[in-house]
């Protein structure tokens, strides 16, 4: 059985992975214009790596407002339960930080993952990156 490993950083000590994982699955696989992923925010996130056997697999990142957002899982290692694991320990650190909720924007795809872990969805659909999005949240009360 592999073994997982979920890391905990800021972008100084997760960054290198964390960004060769984003680049992979979201600009080279999800067509995301690299100005659009690139925002910025790095720096003020914490950051969540996910290694399967050692090897980076999967990424997530908590902004100072709660808002959990570039979840990235490799294509080989979707489906093994990895991107439960990036989810719950952002989670857990927004409960940490004493926050009352998170929030997160899903692509439509992906939303079926997301309520399964208790976020709800609410709001219209919109575009971010070309990709539709809804909004969701989850309550920490």
């Amino acid at each position: 059985m592999a073994i997982t490993h979920i890391s905990t950083g800021n972008w100084e000590t997760l960054g290198s992975a964390a960004s060769e994982i984003r680049r992979r699955v979201f600009i080279e696989e999800q067509s995301v214009p690299q100005e659009e992923e690139w925002d910025g925010l790095d720096p003020e996130c914490q950051h969540f790596l996910a290694l399967l056997d050692g090897q980076p697999v999967g990424t997530a990142r908590l902004l100072p407002d709660a808002h959990i957002g570039r979840v990235a899982v490799l294509s080989g290692a979707r489906g093994t339960g990895i991107g439960v694991l990036l989810m719950q320990a952002a989670i857990e650190a927004a409960r940490h930080a004493g926050h009352p909720q998170v929030v997160l924007s899903a692509q439509v795809h992906a939303l079926a993952f997301y309520q399964r872990l208790g976020f709800v969805a609410h709001g219209e659909e919109f575009l971010d990156a070309g990709i539709p999005h809804r909004e969701m949240t989850l309550s920490l009360a």
